[in-house]
Parts: structure tokens; sequence; C-alpha cells
């Protein structure tokens, strides 16, 4: 038996948004000993409360085996990996990155090639699901990477996740993968909003439009989870505007790189810039609608203490 396993498994968990602060609570409730980063003194204390402990630096996650990314784009996974206060030149040899953003499958691939050089390993995992799945530890993880890498972080996935996906031996392939699953996700929820403000401006009831679409060949995952937010006019960010103006860029670029045109995903890229040019970046991304209602004039429902003046 190794050192390693001899030890108790450390993890930490860089980045406790609605994601990151999801899946280190279901770590924690697994059992697992847990380490939460975050800028925010605010998601630090919050995981503490929780039970788990807390740094402020990615540098002071030194005594983890493993350590999770879950930040919101490259730059950011950068910055915590080889910034500063980057934890990569903190961590004993052979400790592995789970790098769970939404990456470019490029800068996957050079992350992976990288990490190598310093002696760690690196499971190319990002996770869908949303906040809910994350919490109860239900998250679908796309990943790539060496068995050894697969094999150091069995524990974490089975505490994480509902269903793992091994779509290869290298970093690079989890994030090709997660590339194709944000098309189609963010595709589906600017299209879900165009519906509902056809249907909102042809004077149809938009609860009774969810109630037939949601039984309908129309329905999507997208529509049944993103609408209840239009409806009840909370547009308080589970994930933001912003964060699809980010992915869509990524798939707009990717296809550029592969000579592959995505027209469709463009149009969806440029209804959630909009959103983000008129204001709407940091709420829900279900607030793209709010482009139809500036530019139609549309009435949306509003939230129940708006609607008594609240």
């Amino acid at each position: 038996m190794s050192k390693r396993s001899e030890q108790t498994l450390q993890v930490g968990v860089v980045g406790l948004g609605a994601m990151g602060m999801g899946t280190a609570t279901a770590l924690l409730q697994k059992g697992l000993s847990v380490t939460g980063c975050d800028i925010s003194a605010n998601a630090r204390d919050t995981f503490v409360a929780a039970g788990g402990s807390s740094v402020a630096t990615p540098a002071e996650l030194a005594h983890c085996h493993i350590v999770l990314v879950v930040v919101v784009n490259g730059a950011q996974v950068e910055q915590v990996l080889f910034g500063k206060q980057g934890v990569v030149s903190h961590l004993a040899s052979g400790s592995l990155i789970m790098q769970c953003a939404t990456v470019a499958p490029s800068q996957a691939k050079q992350l992976g090639e990288r990490l190598g050089a310093e002696g760690l390993m690196m499971l190319d995992a990002p996770i869908s699901g949303g906040a809910a799945k994350a919490k109860s530890g239900e998250l679908s993880v796309m990943a790539s990477g060496t068995p050894e890498a697969f094999s150091c972080a069995q524990t974490v996935l089975d505490a994480m996740a509902a269903n793992v996906y091994r779509l290869g031996d290298e970093p690079g392939i989890g994030s090709s993968m997660k590339l194709v699953n944000q098309l189609l996700a963010g595709v589906h929820i600017a299209t879900a909003a165009e519906a509902m403000a056809l249907g909102i401006r042809m004077g149809l009831d938009p609860e009774v439009i969810y109630k037939v679409i949601t039984h309908s060949a129309g329905n999507s995952w997208m529509f049944e989870n993103r609408v209840p937010h239009i409806l009840s006019g909370d547009y308080t960010p589970l994930s933001a505007v912003d964060i699809f103006v980010k992915d869509l860029n990524i798939v707009h670029q990717t296809g550029r790189e592969l000579a592959l045109a995505t027209p469709v995903a463009a149009s969806a890229l440029q209804q959630f810039t909009a959103a983000s040019g008129a204001g709407f970046g940091r709420e829900d991304d279900s607030a793209v609608i709010k482009v139809y209602q500036r530019l139609s004039g549309i009435t949306l429902p509003e939230a129940a203490n708006d609607a008594l003046g609240g």
C-alpha cells in the first residue's frame, strides 16, 4: 500500500459558486475531508458553516491530494493553477487536478501537458447538471485522462456524480464533449425564450404555454427547467447570462479552428450577447427573454414582491 493510500484523502475545491459549493458540500456529506477555496469571505464562511474548512488562496491547498477547479473561465483556471498564488507549485508530485470548468478543448489539452511536466496528473472533467444536482452529488461528469488519473479520482467521482463518462485517455476529450453539451444548452435556452416571447406576444397565457409544451413534442430539458424562472419573474442567477456568452464564444472559436460553421449557436450567442449588453449579464440565463421584451414590448410575469409593490 502506498503512503498516499494510507493517508486520509484530502480534497480541495477551488471556486465556491453555485456548482462548486454544491459539489464541495456533496463531498462533505459523503464523509470526505474537504477544503474550499474562494476569494469571497462569505462563500468561505458558508462552507465552514456546512462543516468544511476553507482557505483564501489556491496555494494554501498544498496538503490536498486532489484539487477540483470549479471556476468560471479559462483565465481563472490559469490563475488558480499557475498564478502568483497558484496551487501547482505547492502540490506534491503525483497529486491530481480535476479541471471541471468549461474551457476550450485546446486549452484543456495544453493544461494536461503542462501539469504532466510538473509531475501532476490531470483529469479533464467538465460537469453538468446544475446547482441542485451538484448539491445532491448527482452530476454528470464528462471526463478524459489516464487510467491512473481515473483511479485516483474514483472516490471523489463516486461522491459527486450520478454519471461518469470515461471518454478517453487524454485531456481535451472531456472538454470537447462539454462543448457539444453547451452548444445544445445555450441554443435550447435561447429558443425557449423566443418561443415564450412569441406565445406571450400572441396573447397566450404563459402558464398555459408551459403546461402544454412540457407535455408536447416541443419540450426540452432546458424549456422545462428555465421557463419556471420566467413564470415566477425570478432571475436570481443559478447560471448567468454571461456564462453562455463565454461558452458559446468558445463554441464559435472552436468551430473557426475546425473550419466548421455553427450558425445556430452563433444566433444564440447574439441573443445572449444582446442580453448582457442590455445589463442582464449577471442575471439568470433565462433573462435572455428580456431581449424580446426590449424589442417588442411584451409583458413578462413579475416576481411576487414586485407585483405586490414590494
